[in-house]
């Protein structure tokens, strides 16, 4: 059999099995055989934490990881001026340093200001409903 007639078959195959096959389910509650009474509940005050925790890391991480970069630097450059084969490696230790540095405080910064504008967006979401609904109720007094 060539590769094109098995791989012809084996996508044909695909398309009829879809159904879901498992090794197994846990009993208990969000089995088949139990209803689930899972649902997603977030607050504005754990929102607000996280948000506030993500950004106090990444104050402190600006000022505390980069303590360092400045004297590894030298320390890369005079190695290097004296002809010692570890200058080189060091200074790559110091640029991926900083690289894996500036990621995380972009990922601090990532998590708090997304968390800072889902908060806002939805306040804006609750005040225009509180809006939508208030409308709705004042037409319900004029057909009474």
């Amino acid at each position: 059999m060539t590769f094109d007639s098995e791989w012809a078959t084996l996508r044909a195959e695909s398309t009829q099995r879809v159904d879901m096959r498992l090794n197994g389910v846990l009993s208990g509650p969000g089995s088949p055989d139990e209803p689930s009474s899972a649902d997603l509940a977030v607050n504005q005050d754990s929102l607000a934490t996280i948000g506030h925790e993500a950004y106090a890391l990444r104050t402190r991480l600006t000022a505390d990881s980069d303590c360092a970069r400045v004297s590894t630097f030298d320390a890369s450059t005079k190695l290097t001026n004296g002809n010692f084969d570890c200058g080189s490696g060091l200074l790559k230790v110091h640029d991926q340093w900083n690289t894996h540095r500036h990621t995380l405080l972009d990922a601090c910064a990532q998590i708090s200001n997304h968390l800072n504008y889902t908060k806002s967006a939805h306040q804006k979401d609750d005040v225009q409903i509180g809006a939508d609904l208030i409308s709705v109720s004042k037409l319900n007094e004029y057909m009474k």
